[in-house]
């Protein structure tokens, strides 16, 4: 782990397994809660000097940028080593945290706002930085999540503290490292741990003043429970179960290969991803063949191979989970058009799966897989779609499949999620705001507004 600019080891380490063999590849840090607070600490003391000066922080965040373009293959190699995805995915991940990094670095704060100036007074309202903010990261995206929250938290002049998740350790110490060169001691540090005690060290520490957490919606919940006696923010990222809704005007052969792209983007384990698709009676058909030929053509395989298009799921349970809810739709009397099972091979591998007769009860429409499978439900009636839609606990992102986007723009803000998108999904971008409804979420991340949720308002009054 990484404090105060140092590297730190710990008592006890955990074991990194790689998901396309289910083998050990490293150990990590097993955190303690003694270096909690020297990390916490370390936080306190840099704040003091680090929100002082807006240029310096500018020009750290386009140096780590450039460190991170330097290093970004050392970057891809551990995280596919570790989390599976292919190489180039990978890549992407990495230029990904740099592009945030520079966006906000270029990003003019605009301080302060004048309400009034007039005769009788003058009152200018400031954006501070709360202090020193725990960023909680989810195995998905183990760097690209890590990127955006801290150069979010980074910009306005708080310090950071990064907690990965055990399944994805390694790459994310190494981006604080790197970081690290550029960064004055205490602005950007990590720890590492297994156990939930960690994360429950973190949001209740007395120095933390910040948490912006990415992750499931029930370990969300407990997370802002533990912030509440102590008034922390909070941000939730949380859970999805994203609904697509193709409309009778589309055309199956256009759409077919975008569709299949946004809900097995990541192999499926993204939170933002397509997770049911609803479809006209009178398309469904042709839809399913089309999706379940992009299914059947993927080429599933280890990361590190160059024509991988899918790699495997993370872990074990993830696994599990994903073969639970496909085996569970099948007994109920779902159908697999392509997919189905797990492939002969170790590791924790499934096959790309497109299930049709599928009906809104079933367990793989009601819940988030979090995997590479997918339920085609058809509708008569488009209001009966739109219903059915939103008849979920989640609001986290929806889309519209249309060859008029004008009319799709129109039916996606009937969909309740932070995000509607209009013929593409799972689009996420440094200036626009990215935020869930519902169980999805609370807060908001990405442009201006996500700088916002790691500040406090602060109004200066002057009689005249």
């Amino acid at each position: 782990m990484t404090i105060d600019g140092h590297s730190v080891k710990a008592d006890r380490t955990f074991e990194v397994v790689n998901p396309a063999t289910a083998r050990r590849v490293a150990d990590a840090p097993e955190c303690a809660p003694s270096q909690v607070d020297d990390v916490m600490e370390a936080a306190v003391r840099a704040f003091a000097s680090w929100k002082v000066d807006d240029d310096a922080r500018r020009r750290a965040l386009r140096a780590g940028a450039d460190e991170l373009d330097a290093a970004a293959h050392e970057l891809a190699v551990t995280l596919t080593a570790e989390h599976g995805k292919p190489l180039r995915d990978s890549l992407r991940e990495v230029a990904t945290a740099a592009t945030w990094f520079r966006w906000y670095a270029d990003l003019d704060l605009g301080e302060p706002e004048i309400v009034e100036d007039s005769a009788a007074r003058r009152i200018a309202v400031y954006r501070r930085p709360l202090g020193p903010a725990v960023a909680i990261t989810p195995w998905n995206y183990p760097i690209q999540m890590a990127g955006k929250k801290a150069a979010q938290a980074l910009r306005p002049g708080n310090t950071v503290v990064v907690k990965p998740s055990p399944y994805t350790p390694l790459a994310t110490l190494k981006f604080v490292e790197i970081l690290q060169r550029v960064f004055p001691p205490g602005v950007l540090s990590a720890v590492t741990g297994s156990s939930n005690d960690l994360g429950r060290w973190l949001t209740e520490h007395p120095l933390t003043r910040k948490v912006s957490f990415t992750g499931s919606t029930g370990v969300g919940k407990l997370v802002a429970a533990s912030a509440v006696p102590d008034l922390k923010r909070v941000t939730l990222e949380l859970g999805g179960n994203d609904a697509a809704i193709v409309l009778d005007d589309a055309a199956p052969e256009l759409i077919a290969k975008e569709i299949f792209a946004r809900a097995f983007v990541n192999c499926g384990q993204t939170c933002a991803a397509i997770k049911r698709l609803y479809v006209p009676e009178q398309l469904h058909e042709l839809v399913v063949d089309a999706l379940a030929e992009y299914a059947r053509a993927a080429v599933v395989g280890n990361g590190m191979e160059s024509d991988t298009e899918l790699g495997p799921l993370n872990n074990h349970p993830q696994q599990q989970l994903v073969s639970e809810l496909v085996d569970d739709a099948l007994r109920n009397g779902a159908r697999a058009a392509a997919g189905g099972r797990r492939p002969d091979t170790e590791g924790y591998f499934y096959r790309p799966t497109i299930l049709t007769d599928v009906d809104d009860g079933m367990r793989i429409v009601n819940e988030e897989q979090f995997g590479p499978a997918l339920p085609v439900l058809s509708y008569r009636h488009l209001d009966d779609a739109i219903e059915r839609a939103n008849n979920s606990n989640y609001g986290l992102g929806g889309s519209v499949w249309t060859s008029d986007p004008d009319r799709g723009a129109e039916i996606a803000r009937r969909l309740d999620c932070g995000t509607a998108w209009v013929n593409t999904h799972a689009i996420t971008l440094p200036h626009q705001p990215f935020a869930g409804a519902k169980w999805s979420g609370m807060g908001v991340e990405n442009g201006r507004w996500g700088l916002h949720d790691f500040t406090q308002l602060q109004a200066i009054h002057t009689a005249r």
